[in-house]
């Protein structure tokens, strides 16, 4: 029996190489910032050794550049936050590595602990807080890279649940 949804392949599809698509050198989508993000947090090597904590402000350091992107490394010692803000032009992925920071917008409250990810488009206002008694570490890919941070005057809070 024939259906429309029935597809078979002959052969090793790998063999057929104008179906494959040479891996990009940087990442060019939403996706591909995401995985990138990923695989710094899987290999402690390349940010692990960098973190410092400063008790006075959050300590931040560039990791990575690449075409229209930069790659941040983020330390936040218990009660440090970003206050409300936005990152004007650019997108972003923002990965937790280590320890628990919280996220609160207009809509929600969340726990992001190591391995989540938030991707945000322009715009995108949020608080980021570590209102843990641990310190945490965070990684921030920014498309194009970061050239403002506007804040905003209010704290974000969740809405009331009944």
């Amino acid at each position: 029996m024939n259906s429309d949804s029935d597809l078979q392949i002959a052969g090793d599809i790998l063999e057929v190489p104008h179906l494959l698509q040479a891996p990009r050198e940087h990442p060019a989508t939403v996706a591909e910032f995401a995985g990138l993000a990923r695989s710094l947090a899987a290999d402690r090597s390349q940010w692990a050794s960098l973190v410092r904590y400063d008790a006075v402000s959050r300590w931040y350091h560039r990791l990575r550049t690449g075409p229209g992107y930069e790659v941040w490394l983020l330390s936040w010692v218990p009660g440090q936050g970003s206050g409300r803000h936005d990152h004007g032009p650019s997108s972003g992925v923002l990965t937790v590595l280590d320890g628990t920071l919280t996220e609160h917008t207009p809509r929600a409250t969340r726990a992001l602990r190591p391995g989540a990810q938030r991707v945000f488009a322009p715009g995108y206002a949020h608080e980021v807080i570590n209102d843990t008694l641990e310190p945490a570490v965070s990684l921030h890919i920014y498309y194009p890279g970061l050239t403002e941070m506007p804040m905003h005057a209010a704290r974000c809070a969740a809405p009331a649940t009944a």
